[in-house]
Parts: structure tokens; C-alpha cells; sequence
């Protein structure tokens, strides 16, 4: 699952928009093998915390990686402030070695708890041999 976020976001935050985006589309949470997601998130509290509350794995990757891989959905502004014009598609597909999304970017906009963020999720499915 390719996940990008605001600085700042809190788990609660997070997990409600996987939540969502999963029941949306009717898939388990025990499908979720990690969290893929570019470098700069790699302290991102709220992702980490969640990472290690839920014993996924998390994997990131460069702006470099995630610029060359090609996604459905891209966007301009991300690619602007960050160098790429994805993080979660990118991500996801760089996860799951694949070039298949289960789920497109999802956009999650919500406050919880008078705590604002945006989150965006997306699903790979890894090829089984």
C-alpha cells in the first residue's frame, strides 16, 4: 500500500483514510503486507507509529525512483514541492514489483480531533510465483 501525507499527519489520521479506502473497496486489512511511501516520510510519526502498531512493514523510496516509475495518476503540484509526480502509486508499484494498481490514488481529506490533514492511498498487488 503506497501511502503519502502531509507533514504532520496524525496516525489516527491515517489509519481512518486506509480504513476507508479499504472498506471502499472491500479488502481486508490482513491483505496489507507494508507501507511504501518516499524517504522524506521515513519519520513521519503518525505513519511510523502506525507501521509499528500494526507490524508492517514500511518501505520508501527517492524522488529519483518514484519520478521514473509510470502511474495512472499524477500530479503536477506534488511533483513541484517534492520532485515527483507521485508518492503513492509510485510507491505502491515500486512495493509491489508490479505495474498493476489494485486501487488508484485515493485522496483523504479529513479533521479528526480538530487535527487536519490530507492523506493519499494506494494498492499494488504483488504477483505470487
Amino acid at each position: 500500500m503506497g501511502i503519502g501525507c502531509q507533514r504532520g499527519t496524525s496516525q489516527e489520521l491515517i489509519e481512518a483514510a486506509i480504513a476507508h479506502v479499504l472498506r471502499e473497496n472491500q479488502l481486508s486489512q490482513n491483505a496489507i503486507a507494508g507501507i511504501a511511501t518516499i524517504d522524506s516520510k521515513a519519520d513521519e510519526v503518525g505513519l511510523v507509529e502506525l507501521c509499528r502498531e500494526k507490524k508492517w512493514l514500511i518501505r520508501t523510496f527517492t524522488a529519483e525512483i518514484l519520478c521514473n516509475i509510470s502511474v495512472p495518476n499524477s500530479s503536477q503540484l506534488i511533483h513541484k514541492h517534492i520532485k515527483t509526480p507521485s508518492v503513492a502509486e509510485a510507491a505502491a508499484l515500486c512495493a509491489a514489483e508490479s505495474k498493476y494498481l489494485l486501487v488508484p490514488k485515493q485522496i483523504f481529506r479529513c479533521a479528526i480531533n480538530n487535527q487536519k490533514g490530507t492523506v493519499t492511498v494506494a494498492i499494488a498487488q504483488v504477483k505470487y510465483k
